[in-house]
């Protein structure tokens, strides 16, 4: 038995929770969203926390669970649309939101797993992403700093792993998982199977296992839709 498999999100993250962490979080929209282990930090009842991901799910999914309960003090992300709590905790004061491009998003989180602390870029130059950055001048064009993310945690949601931890996401529910995993101190990842360590091909892994210090099984998932979008029937 794999020494990182733990037998639930909870024990997963025995000892790793408190109030005031900062946590990369993996998911885009709905997609690749560690849901079993953002219940877990729900039930916890750990607060002021910071998440550093692409949005925040929607109303009482993702993310959006801890918005409801009023745990999370800040938002490091890069939209926000399809969330009415987000919007309303945004727009009363309530919530911190530090707005990031997705772009950038993903190399300050990649940036930050790779001991990088700041890189330049001109994403967000003269505009409100560039407020209180320093901007430095390359072959006559602007670029701003962006600073790496180093995280307390980082919590994945993948499709298999090997008992060694070695991780593979299926097609587009890769998004952010990976560079959200580097980023964090200690990485926890759920997956829907895991398999006998060498029965994946080395060449297909998206995550190497020593990247993750721990693991679940969260199956089975419903495949939640973000945003339904139906033809209307024609009449006979």
């Amino acid at each position: 038995m794999s020494k990182k498999l733990y037998p639930d999100a909870a024990a997963a993250l025995d000892g790793l929770l408190r109030d005031g962490l900062l946590i990369t979080c993996g998911g885009f929209g709905l997609c690749g969203v560690p849901e079993r282990l953002l219940d877990a930090v729900r039930d916890s009842g750990v607060k002021d926390l910071t998440f550093a991901s692409n949005n925040a799910g929607i109303d009482n999914e993702g993310i959006g669970k801890l918005l409801r309960t009023r745990q999370v003090k800040k938002m490091i992300s890069s939209y926000v649309g399809e969330n009415k709590e987000f919007e309303r905790q945004y727009l009363s004061g309530e919530l911190e939101v530090e707005f990031c491009p997705q772009g950038t998003l993903a190399e300050r989180m990649r940036a930050g797993g790779a001991g990088i602390p700041g890189f330049y870029t001109k994403t967000g130059v003269g505009t409100l992403v560039a407020e209180g950055k320093e901007v430095k001048v390359f072959n006559g064009e602007e670029y701003i700093l962006e600073q790496g993310i180093f995280a307390d945690l980082a919590l994945v949601k993948a499709w298999k792993a090997d008992e060694s931890g070695n991780v593979v996401f299926r097609k587009t529910a890769r998004n952010f998982n990976v560079p959200a995993a580097t980023a964090g101190k200690v990485c926890v990842v759920e997956v829907e199977e895991v398999v006998p360590t060498g029965s994946l091909d080395p060449d297909a892994i998206h995550l190497p296992g020593v990247y993750v210090q721990r693991m679940i099984v969260g199956a089975p998932y419903d495949k939640k839709i973000e945003f339904r979008t139906v033809r209307a029937r024609e009449t006979a």
